[in-house]
């Protein structure tokens, strides 16, 4: 049920971090690690069932509205979770942007370039 903004001591801007400001490049987090660190909590902070569910859900929404600044990674056993971290493109000053500021995508180099 809607409750009238005076019933409340005080309202917050519902501001949330960029992935920039909450990973560190070189690393990769499931959902419910950016659900903790969404919540000022360390990654692997133990917290109860019911709470991590909610966190999570706060977490999806997040992962989806920042797609274009996270690269995702398969999980590393079949049945584990997947993994997301921060873009290069993402993080100022990220080594390989170019003057558009879009970053180079990460893997082989094409045998062509340089020749």
């Amino acid at each position: 049920m809607p409750q009238p903004k005076s019933a409340f001591d005080a309202t917050y801007p519902c501001d949330f971090y960029e992935p920039a400001e909450l990973f560190e490049p070189d690393q990769m987090y499931t959902v419910p690690e950016i659900a903790r660190l969404l919540q000022e909590l360390e990654p692997d902070a133990e917290i109860d069932p019911d709470t991590e569910a909610v966190l999570i859900d706060w977490a999806i929404p997040w992962v989806m509205t920042h797609a274009e600044d996270l690269v995702i990674a398969e999980p590393l056993e079949e049945d584990g979770p997947g993994y997301y971290g921060v873009a290069p493109h993402a993080v100022e000053g990220e080594a390989g942007e170019d003057e558009a500021g879009e970053g180079e995508e990460t893997g082989d180099a094409d045998p062509q370039d340089g020749a």
